[in-house]
């Protein structure tokens, strides 16, 4: 058994654990929930060893343990699958897969890279992944790469005698169902010599898979419940401390748009992603573009935003033809993108809030090249206190945020630099319900000062609730309209209809 009796830890500014109490059978899966900041990923940094307890003991079979990094961690059977992935790009599978372990295979200095392949065809069979181990890891797609996390967490087998504890960070936050399907198998079959941490914001997949969830609030396990008692909107109450609002949406919030014309395609297609697809984005419009993975949708963001040239076809913003497809070209158009993977695209680690939100229009904060950081942070100040972004302070490093701070920081980027089209793609990904409904109700205040929204929602009752338009893409092409004119909305089935 896994045990932390009374951990305590703190940061500058931050009590981040108090007094947790929290175990691990063998052979069980435990659930962990609670809002962005409420402790979660701190407590597992811990598990992990990349954070050191103030307080209070951690024992494994009894026996007290203390982890100076996560090196000796793994020595003792503990490994992490990260949410934003850990893997090297562009490493092979088999490299990333044995990372740091090279030597078993290594003879005068040279590696065998045949014995090497070998063995990771072995891990990769473990996590049922039929794939070449000296593929280049960026050619993957998103869940393959999320497998290949697991694969290499699971060579700590073959290096400690006694059971794993495996700690899943937010797993299954883009993948389709069939996916998640598959991994939940995984897991489940690998309890037989490990036990698992499953950290999710989808509830529904917590109680799925969980023996026992703990939910905690503010750095404390505020509750402990057993999956056949579990109630998701009691936990939820826990989690945010009040009623979740019944109107999560923000549906009554919806305001007819019929702006002008912020942006339009008209038969753009780009080679391998989508085909002939045209639309209009009004100011005030929330637009969904929703499909299965690799329909389309987030090349089209990435089109408009002047990441990718199409290959045919008009793009137009703001009446005048796009030529030049750069995302400085994009951001001078006042386009805002907040990526799907907000920690590689959307902040920059190391660098701290007001610096992440000033980003985008330094010239605008800087006199004869000599950057104004006391204006920089006044802006900052400012919009902390409008979205409500958890902090200690501007100077914070972003990387020590929560997800759903940092997507707050994201969006006051595009929002202080004066954008009036926004792209989101998955803008609730990993967030929390508190988050999300922080998310909603930003949306909305958008919509309602003119901004044209594109948006890739996380879930199909996201794009509903949310759209005031919808268009599903399939393999690629346009597949039908809906209009999302609330007490006219479409169905989920209506749009699994078009999508499958």
């Amino acid at each position: 058994m896994y045990a932390l009796e009374k951990v305590d830890k703190r940061f500058p500014g931050v009590h981040a654990l108090k007094a947790v109490d929290f175990h691990v059978n063998r052979g069980e899966i435990v659930g962990l929930v609670g809002e962005n900041g409420a402790g979660k990923s701190t407590l597992m940094k811990v598990i992990y060893g990349a954070h050191q307890p103030d307080g209070g003991r951690i024992a494994i079979d009894g026996r007290a343990v203390r982890f100076q990094n996560p090196r000796q961690a793994m020595d003792h059977g503990i490994g992490m699958v990260f949410q934003e992935q850990s893997l090297i790009a562009n490493l092979t599978v088999m490299e990333n897969i044995f990372l740091g372990f090279e030597r078993q295979f290594t003879a005068y200095g040279v590696i065998d890279w045949r014995a090497m392949a070998a063995a990771a065809r072995t891990e990769l069979a473990k996590v049922r992944l039929d794939i070449d181990p000296a593929t280049i890891t960026s050619r993957l797609s998103f869940a393959q790469r999320q497998l290949v996390e697991l694969a290499k967490v699971l060579t700590i087998e073959g290096r400690v005698d006694g059971d794993l504890v495996i700690l899943l960070d937010e797993p299954t936050s883009v993948l389709a169902r069939a996916e998640v399907e598959l991994l939940f198998g995984i897991v489940r079959d690998l309890t037989k010599r490990a036990s698992f941490i499953f950290v999710s914001h989808r509830m529904d997949e917590v109680l799925e898979l969980s023996d026992r969830i703990y939910v905690m609030k503010d750095g404390a396990v505020v509750d402990v419940v057993d999956r056949a008692d579990a109630d998701a909107d009691a936990i939820q109450h826990k989690m945010v401390g009040r009623e979740v609002d019944k109107e999560y949406y923000r549906e009554q919030k919806q305001k007819p748009h019929g702006g002008e014309v912020l942006a339009s395609f008209e038969g753009v297609s780009l080679e391998g992603a989508f085909e002939d697809i045209s639309f209009e984005l009004r100011a005030g419009e929330v637009l969904c573009l929703v499909g299965t993975e690799g329909s389309g949708r987030e090349a089209i963001l990435r089109a408009l935003y002047g990441l990718r040239r199409p290959t045919s076809g008009t793009v137009t913003v703001k009446g005048r033809p796009v030529t030049r497809f750069t995302a400085r070209d994009g951001v001078g158009r006042g386009i805002g993108y907040l990526p799907r993977e907000r920690k590689v695209e959307g902040i920059v680690a190391g660098m701290n809030v007001h610096e992440n939100m000033t980003l985008a229009q330094l010239p605008k904060y800087s006199v004869g090249g000599v950057l104004r950081v006391a204006a920089e942070r006044r802006m900052a100040r400012d919009w902390i206190d409008r979205l409500g972004i958890k902090t200690p302070s501007e100077r914070t490093d972003c990387a020590g945020l929560s997800g759903g701070n940092q997507q707050k920081v994201v969006l006051a980027k595009w929002r202080s630099g004066g954008s009036d089209i926004f792209l989101l793609d998955h803008p609730t990904r990993g967030l929390d319900i508190g988050a999300k409904e922080d998310v909603y109700e930003m949306i909305r205040e958008m919509s309602d000062a003119g901004a044209g929204i594109l948006l890739v929602a996380d879930t199909l009752e996201e794009a509903i609730g949310l759209g005031h338009t919808i268009l599903v893409i399939k393999d690629g092409r346009f597949r039908k309209r809906f209009d999302g004119t609330p007490g006219r909305k479409p169905s989920l089935y209506d749009l699994l209809h078009h999508m499958i």
